[in-house]
């Protein structure tokens, strides 16, 4: 099995639920940059991110991922599997 090792300056993690999703984002020292509770939405996604993604990897939990993620990235060219940095 081949692991994903690159590192990159942030790393979001998505608990996404129906209406709420919890976004934690942290710095390559593990420094806490965000830790916040936001509306499920394309938007609210985007504008909490917006000053990591220069270099950011983005790591969602929720059974519908594909569902959520893929209108996020169709208007960026990149597919919800792709890497973070090219969806976003």
């Amino acid at each position: 099995m081949r692991f994903y090792t690159h590192t990159h300056k942030h790393y979001c993690g998505i608990d996404l639920h129906a209406r709420s999703m919890y976004l934690c984002i942290l710095d390559i020292q593990g420094e806490i940059l965000l830790h916040h509770n936001f509306k499920a939405e394309p938007e609210s996604f985007l504008k909490a991110v917006a000053p990591y993604r220069d270099d950011l990897v983005v790591a969602v939990e929720c059974i519908f991922t594909q569902v959520t993620g893929s209108p996020t990235c169709a208007p960026r060219k990149a597919s919800p599997s792709s890497s973070a940095t090219r969806c976003i």
